[in-house]
């Protein structure tokens, strides 16, 4: 996307508060992508947020299996997962820190904030996540 087509249909330069990717930033071209960001950010005070979310936690039994099936769907999985699997804390952010609130020093920081989700879901919303991953896509394509 030009810096045209950005201004056109995500923001001019410098006019968003506040650019968020969800579960997708393992995708980008994150140099492309990191420059359009720094491009439409307010200056100063825009933020830049991105987060993923881990395997879900059931119980010990469930947790077995599906482990069992992750590791087993590891040649299925594009490389760009292990970004995930690392919990974005390899990338680099190369935006002005934040203040994380609650430490003592409230310290400047790009470190990855780590927070907990709970969803409840039945089998056939777990099914569902299951066949959500590109990784079974891909081996259901296979």
């Amino acid at each position: 996307m030009s810096l045209e087509e950005l201004g056109s249909t995500v923001g001019e330069e410098g006019s968003v508060d506040l650019v968020t990717v969800a579960q997708a930033l393992h995708w980008f071209d994150l140099h492309t992508f990191y420059g359009h960001v720094k491009h439409v950010l307010r200056k100063p005070g825009g933020v830049f947020a991105a987060w993923c979310y881990r395997e879900p936690v059931v119980n010990p039994s469930v947790d077995r299996v599906f482990d069992d099936l992750y590791r087993a769907s590891a040649p299925f999985w594009d490389p760009a997962r292990q970004i995930v699997d690392d919990e974005y804390a390899t990338l680099s952010f190369p935006f002005r820190s934040v203040v994380q609130e609650g430490s003592e020093e409230e310290e400047l920081t790009t470190d990855p904030i780590k927070f907990w989700a709970k969803k409840e879901m039945g089998l056939d919303g777990y099914m569902t996540y299951l066949r959500s991953w590109s990784a079974y896509q891909t081996a259901n394509a296979a």
